[in-house]
C-alpha cells in the first residue's frame, strides 16, 4: 500500500478544506527537507479531547495546538498530528490570520517536528517559525487563497 498523508475529525465538525492540495504541499514541503512521504495521519479534534491526551501521554496539564507523534524511520517521515481546532481558531485571531492560514501553519509545524526540527529552545524556536513562514510561502495560490 502506498504511503499517504490522511485526514480525520475526531469530536470536532471542522471541514478541512483542499485535502488534495495540502497533501501535494506537505509531500514537497517533506522533499524539500530531504525525505520521502510515509503514513501521517492529520486528526482534526477539540481542546478537551487534546488535553486530555497532552496529560495522559505527555503529563502536561495545558492547552497545546498540536501534539506530533513521530514514527519516522530510515529518511521516511511517518507520524499522526492531533490538532486542536479550538487553538487553531483562538490563535487566528490572537494573530490576526484566517483559521485555514493559522491550520495550514499549525500543521506544517508539526510536520517539520516530523523532519527533526525542535522548537523548546529560543533559537530552535526562531528556525521553526522560519521554516513554517517559507513553506506557507510556497503553497499554492488556490490553498493560500481557502479561508
Amino acid at each position: 500500500m502506498p504511503a499517504t498523508i490522511s485526514f480525520y475529525n475526531e469530536d470536532t465538525d471542522y471541514l478541512l478544506k483542499q485535502k488534495l492540495l495540502i497533501r501535494g504541499w506537505l509531500t514537497k514541503v517533506i522533499a524539500n527537507e530531504s525525505f520521502k512521504t510515509g503514513n501521517i495521519s492529520i486528526i482534526l479534534t477539540r481542546d478537551e479531547y487534546l488535553g486530555k491526551m497532552n496529560k495522559d501521554y505527555l503529563q502536561h496539564d495545558t492547552l497545546t495546538d498540536i501534539i506530533t507523534f513521530d514514527y519516522s524511520a530510515d529518511g521516511i517521515i511517518a507520524g499522526d498530528l492531533f490538532i486542536s481546532v479550538d487553538r487553531v481558531r483562538e490563535n487566528a485571531a490572537v494573530y490576526s490570520r484566517n483559521v485555514a492560514e493559522e491550520l495550514h501553519r499549525v500543521i506544517v509545524h508539526g510536520v517539520l517536528h516530523l523532519c527533526g526540527y525542535a522548537d523548546k529552545k529560543p533559537s530552535e524556536k526562531k528556525t521553526m517559525t522560519r521554516k513554517e513562514d517559507h513553506y506557507l510561502s510556497l503553497r499554492p495560490d488556490r490553498l493560500r487563497d481557502a479561508g
